[in-house]
């Protein structure tokens, strides 16, 4: 278990092992997710957005937006 210690300023070192498995880097941004409460996982934010296009692929039928407004008007009365 790799353990650091909080600066007066909040502030923490990230123990190496740690950014070896995360691949961080000098500048690179990292996240804190709350996954339980009280727990937190720190999470590389270091891939741009851009990075996700072509992981989901694009629906066989397309969608318009009258039908997407029925569909929730649909769910929105049957959860009444």
């Amino acid at each position: 278990m790799s353990t650091s210690t909080v600066t007066s300023k909040g502030q923490i070192t990230i123990p190496v092992a740690v950014r070896d498995v995360l691949g961080l880097q000098p500048g690179d941004r990292i996240e804190f997710v709350e996954t339980h409460k009280g727990q937190f996982a720190i999470v590389a934010a270091t891939k741009p957005v851009t990075a996700l296009k072509g992981l989901i692929r694009k629906p066989v039928k397309l969608v318009s937006i009258e039908d997407m407004n029925a569909a929730i008007a649909r769910q929105g009365a049957a959860n009444k």
